[in-house]
């Protein structure tokens, strides 16, 4: 394996109060639980921020890959649920709700099932939780 980057991150605290910095400094961000008045993210909109980015990128690698002509105006609406199940353990689902501007249905589907087996987010979740991918 050829590792091309490493981010590295320090976290203090937790989903309430805590901090997350990158150690470049270039990442300086305050967590807070989304049902508190305290202004702050929290691990899904991290979340459903990486991955979205991630896939993203994915979507252009394959339609570079392939040839096919990709619209600069892609976007991707992402949810990341927080829930509980039966046991009372957390567990997370997603949704993407994928725009692909100018193209058709059946090379859209194709784009976004090639750019699932690719996304490193999607690789490493695959099996793990609910996802579902819409596009619109």
């Amino acid at each position: 394996m050829n590792k091309i980057y490493t981010a590295t991150t320090e976290t203090t605290g937790g989903r309430n109060n805590g901090v997350v910095r990158s150690t470049d400094g270039v990442l300086d961000i305050r967590l807070s639980d989304p049902a508190s008045t305290q202004i702050g993210t929290n691990p899904e909109q991290l979340m459903a921020a990486a991955w979205s980015a991630s896939f993203a990128s994915s979507v252009a690698q394959v339609a570079r890959k392939t040839g096919m002509p990709l619209s600069a105006n892609v976007r991707i609406h992402a949810e990341v649920d927080l829930s509980s199940d039966d046991d009372d353990e957390f567990v997370i689902g997603v949704r993407m709700v994928i725009q692909l501007p100018g193209m058709e249905g059946d090379i859209a589907a194709m784009l976004i099932d090639e750019a699932r087996r690719v996304c490193p987010f999607s690789r490493a979740t695959r099996g793990n939780i609910q996802v579902d991918f819409n596009i619109v």
